[in-house]
């Protein structure tokens, strides 16, 4: 850059922890290096990711060709749950729970917070790792182990959980009520007890590194806002992760060992069963209590993300920095005393409901002061298409039109007209898990670089976006439709109901476009795979950017920078910005970086 950078001689604590020789298992399996740890991280989630899509692959050919022979289903599904190739259907309830499970807790939870928090956290605010390295490995082994156990209990012959993601009682609480809630819906539990805790390790690691180990300069008003986002989402975590595993211990306790915190009064075959004094509607109100949370663990570091990508390659200071850290705050408080909105048909009070009713449609604020934020750092920009970016945007315009939608669930009266419809699905998938899976591959296509020192290819990342945004829409904008005309969600077949006959049509035109946006996912796979081996060497800063991740050399060593840890004089998005005489701050390029210090007469910004 032709600057020499400044460091810091103080906060260089050179006590050589970063230099000691490792071998293959300190560095690639059990490593406490951070940068290691987010590879993990991604990799596994990915791999969740593929089993996930899947098996909603395997669902959607069910609806769209009810009860009828496939091929696939002999091949995954074996003559066990697919005889004569017929889906059984407590076998298809089984993968809508998986599938729920999988995506939302282990690809866009752990997949996209531990990979990107455990990545950027130190090396955008000046740290050598983590609080505790040890701490952080602990989390990503407990987090690979909850993975194992998931997906060992497809293997159960009682088959896996079918009790629903939320896995609601009695469904989940009795072992004789169907085959899926047998050992599978153990193992489940078990498997989230054990995710949980990785969860609570690797956020309370995220906060203590934020608050306590940031480089000289780097005040909470100099942080990236990718840095405010998973600051906000780890204690989020730390605040309502404990909830969901107290339902879980409770869940087990009556399963196994006679209690009732959530059975009453229920008959199997005509018989009573022991269970007194319960309430299902309790095990609700805890699960949600963790669940509209939730939402936002998943999509506050994927807005984090977007705000790095867009201000970075439109070339413009992100619009509002103090108003976008004011939403981010917002969101997280607001978000834990919604939970009640995913109740309404629970036969809650009506002016409990109208109170949750107002406190869902005041988070609407916040999220649109983001949504508008973003638009207006685009507007005018001169702005950079790479595939990261697009994927950014791509973010905003499901988190507009998923957000929309989200109007009408949020009010107790229209609600309540299409919640156990594929509304619902539509809405949730979009605000949630497209928007989320967006800004993972925005991360990926960004930080790629500075992860592997090697570049993806920008066409196939062009063509992967493109699939997926078109084949997205394909899928979920028709169920709004169908929604709207009543179509029941998680049944096995709609059939019985000659009602439905003429929505049959749609539910394959959604298949169809179900299996073209998962085989458009093999353009990532490849791209990724082999950009790591054969991609084109990497430059320092390809994107020319201003955090510090991009002033560590390109070589991995334990302790991100070989000597001092570079100090911060400014905000992180400095870019284009010109003096009085109207020339760049930083003579030749239209970026200055954190490092640098301000020039004589220039002012900071980042108000």
């Amino acid at each position: 850059m032709g600057q020499a950078i400044s460091v810091s001689t103080e906060n260089a604590h050179d006590d050589g922890h970063h230099h000691h020789k490792e071998t293959f298992v300190t560095k690639y399996i059990f490593s406490q290096d951070h940068k290691m740890i987010a590879k993990q991280y991604l990799i596994t989630g990915l791999i969740m990711g593929a089993i996930g899509i899947a098996m909603s692959i395997l669902f959607r050919i069910q609806l769209a060709y009810p009860e009828q022979p496939n091929a696939l289903f002999s091949l995954f599904l074996g003559e066990r749950w697919a005889e004569g190739g017929v889906m059984n259907p407590n076998m298809y309830l089984a993968l809508v729970t998986l599938h729920g499970t999988i995506m939302v807790f282990f690809v866009l939870t752990a997949g996209l917070s531990g990979t990107f928090s455990n990545f950027l956290i130190p090396l955008q605010i000046g740290a050598r790792d983590m609080a505790s390295g040890f701490l952080n490995m602990v989390s990503y082994w407990l987090f690979f182990l909850s993975s194992v156990i998931m997906i060992a209990s497809l293997f159960v012959e009682t088959g896996p959980a079918a009790a629903g993601w939320t896995i609601y009682p009695p469904l989940s609480a009795l072992e004789e009520a169907m085959p899926g809630s047998g050992a599978g819906m153990t193992l489940w539990l078990v498997s989230m007890a054990i995710f949980i805790a990785s969860s609570l390790l690797g956020s309370l690691n995220y906060v203590v590194t934020v608050i306590n180990m940031r480089t000289k300069g780097m005040s909470m008003t100099r942080l990236p806002l990718t840095i405010w986002a998973f600051f906000v989402t780890a204690i989020i975590g730390v605040v309502s992760f404990p909830v969901l595993l107290s339902a879980a211990l409770l869940l087990i306790m009556d399963r196994s060992f006679g209690t009732s915190f959530f059975l009453s009064d229920i008959y199997i075959k005509g018989e009573v069963l022991a269970h007194q004094g319960g309430s299902p509607v309790l095990f609700e109100h805890l699960f949600w209590f963790l669940g509209h949370p939730e939402v936002y663990i998943v999509l506050l570091p994927a807005l984090g993300i977007t705000s790095e990508v867009i201000a970075t390659n439109s070339r413009k200071p992100i619009f509002g920095y103090r108003a976008m850290v004011a939403s981010i705050l917002a969101i997280a408080f607001l978000s834990t005393i919604v939970w009640g909105h995913h109740m309404f048909v629970s036969g809650m009070n009506p002016f409990l409901g109208s109170v949750f009713t107002f406190t869902t449609l005041l988070i609407a604020i916040p999220s649109a002061v983001k949504a508008f934020n973003y638009i207006t750092t685009l507007w005018k920009g001169n702005l950079q298409m790479n595939p990261a970016m697009l994927f950014s945007i791509g973010l905003v315009s499901t988190f507009i039109t998923g957000g929309l939608t989200g109007i009408i669930l949020g009010d107790s009266t229209l609600d309540i007209n299409v919640h156990d419809t594929y509304f619902v699905v539509a809405h949730f998938h979009l605000v949630m898990g497209i928007s989320a899976l967006y800004g993972l591959f925005a991360g990926v296509y960004h930080w790629f670089p500075k992860m592997f020192n090697r570049m993806m290819d920008k066409n196939i990342g062009y063509a992967h976006f493109w699939l997926t945004a078109i084949g997205a829409y394909g899928v979920f904008f028709p169920m709004h439709f169908i929604g709207m005309a009543g179509l029941p969600r998680r049944y096995y077949t709609n059939t019985n109901f000659p009602y439905f006959d003429d929505l049959a049509d749609t539910n394959k035109l959604i298949t169809w476009f179900a299996i073209f946006t998962a085989l458009a996912q093999l353009f990532f796979v490849y791209n990724f795979v082999k950009s790591i081996f054969y991609g084109k060497k990497a430059p320092a800063n390809p994107w020319k950017s201003n955090t510090l991740e991009w002033t560590t050399g390109d070589k991995h060593i334990h302790g991100n920078w070989d000597g001092p840890i570079p100090h911060v004089y400014r905000w992180a998005y400095d870019y284009s910005k010109v003096n009085e005489n109207g020339e760049y701050v930083i003579p030749g390029q239209d970026y200055a970086p954190q490092h640098i210090p301000l020039q004589d007469g220039e002012e900071e910004m980042n108000h």
